[in-house]
């Protein structure tokens, strides 16, 4: 299994995720870490561009598919 592939097309999947599912995988993603990686706490600042975030999902206000590409290709070799 790839899993760089795999975890990008998912990410890419739940952008279009009803805002709930959006919220249970950002709690779940921050979990996650924690247990790995140990604690992060959100702050008052992280919190809000969270819910800036769900609710411009919520708007269905997404990236284009060329916006995507140039975000990945930034990180890519």
């Amino acid at each position: 299994m790839n899993e760089p592939k795999t975890l990008e097309a998912l990410m890419e999947r739940a952008a279009s995720w009803p805002e709930e599912a959006q919220a249970e995988l950002v709690r779940f993603m921050i979990d996650t870490e924690a247990r790995h990686f140990g604690a992060f706490n959100l702050d008052d600042e992280d919190r809000k561009r969270i819910e800036r975030s769900l609710a411009s999902a919520k708007r269905g206000e997404f990236a284009t598919d060329e916006e995507v590409a140039a975000f990945f290709s930034r990180y890519r070799p």
